[in-house]
Order: structure tokens, then sequence, then C-alpha cells
């Protein structure tokens, strides 16, 4: 199935979860949260939701800075 995951298109298995796309990707240490379709997915539900094909997800990191 293709996602669109921040604005970058990408291929994974039907039936993957948040979480292990996460893990794919290599970026799951740093992800704070996560939007499907502009829908917030709760941390503790990373590892039962499983995105459709053609979702728009957004993994969001929180920067310090000043």
């Amino acid at each position: 199935m293709k996602l669109l995951i921040n604005a970058e298109e990408k291929e994974f298995e039907d039936g993957v979860t948040i979480l292990e796309i996460l893990d794919i990707l290599d970026i799951s240490k740093h992800v704070m949260a996560t939007a499907i379709n502009m829908d917030i997915v709760k941390k503790e539900d990373w590892n039962t939701t499983s995105p459709k094909d053609g979702d728009k997800i957004e993994f969001l990191q929180f920067v310090g800075g000043g």
C-alpha cells in the first residue's frame, strides 16, 4: 500500500502498524506524536493502529531551541 508520510510517498505491506512503520523508517526514538489524515493517534495505540492505502501520516518531533 502507498502512504504519504511527512509529504513523501512510501510503500508498505498491508496491515503494517504505526509502530512497525516507525521501526522500518528507524525514527521510533524521535517521534513524539502521530496523526493519520489530521487525526491524532495516541502513543498507546501505535501498536494496534494500521493505516489504509492512501492515508496521509505525519510523524511529529518536538524540537527545542531559542
